[in-house]
């Protein structure tokens, strides 16, 4: 039995094996374990590649806060501890480097491209990026800060075309929740979460998002409490079998 535990805020959720809680079993109290900060994007990936990586190291946990790449960025430079920071994008992990947080250099380890999800079936008949413009559309997308808002905003400036969302969400989870509570008609996610949401959404691929794919990097903390089992996660994430596991989530190669 294998244990993750992610943490949003200051709640904790336990996750095991089929993303079950585990309540009395698992790994001992007391039980080493790693820290990773990870963009929310690469929530169900990154379960799965911690699966593997307690497989192989089952003496070491792996504790996730996954979260819009800024707000991780923003919460290390202000002391949070941890032994791994993956980001969506390079910019918010060049703002951890120049904070001289980092241990060595950040290695690349996946692209991820922009998508528009609706409702299924796709009522309001979305069919392209210069659609979300259209007046009485309730859209959503990411704050500007966060990796999949700049891209937004990155295709905005080259096509000309100006979204005027209903909201701008903290991470790229919060945008596909709206649109699949049915509180926007469509956002702007990646291909990955589009993926994992399966038949709630339908998704419409644009060709614009080409020029605005993601590099998302990982890299071991200076402070890392745990530094060679840190660097063994990165070294999961950056091999062949994290690859296998990131690419049949959707992403690209970096």
């Amino acid at each position: 039995m294998w244990r993750t535990r992610v943490i949003s805020g200051a709640v904790s959720v336990m996750l095991a094996a089929g993303l079950t809680s585990l309540t009395g079993c698992g790994s001992e109290p007391g039980t080493p374990s790693i820290t990773v900060f990870a963009a929310a994007s690469l929530r169900p990936a990154f379960t799965e590649i911690a699966e593997q990586f307690t497989t192989d190291h089952p003496g070491v946990d792996v504790e996730f806060n996954f979260a819009g790449s800024s707000d991780l960025a923003t919460q290390l430079t202000q002391g949070a501890g941890a032994d791994v920071f993956a980001s969506a994008n390079t910019a918010q992990m060049e703002k951890v480097a120049r904070a001289g947080l980092l241990d060595g250099e950040a290695l690349p380890f996946a692209t991820n491209t922009l998508v528009i999800v609706t409702a299924p079936g796709n009522p309001h008949a979305v069919r392209s990026f210069a659609d979300l413009a259209a007046p009485g559309l309730a859209v959503v997308v990411c704050q500007p800060p966060v990796p999949c808002g700049a891209a937004t905003h990155k295709i905005e400036d080259a096509t000309g075309v100006r979204v005027h969302p209903v909201s701008e969400e903290p991470d790229v989870t919060d945008v596909l929740n709206k649109v699949t509570t049915g509180q926007a008609d469509a956002g702007v996610v990646y291909r990955t979460d589009a993926i994992h949401a399966g038949d709630k959404v339908a998704t419409v691929e644009f060709p614009e998002a080409a020029g605005a794919v993601n590099t998302y990097p990982v890299g071991v903390l200076k402070d890392a409490a745990r530094p060679g089992p840190a660097q063994q996660f990165v070294d999961l994430v950056t091999g062949a079998a994290g690859q296998k596991i990131l690419h049949a989530a959707g992403f690209g190669k970096p």
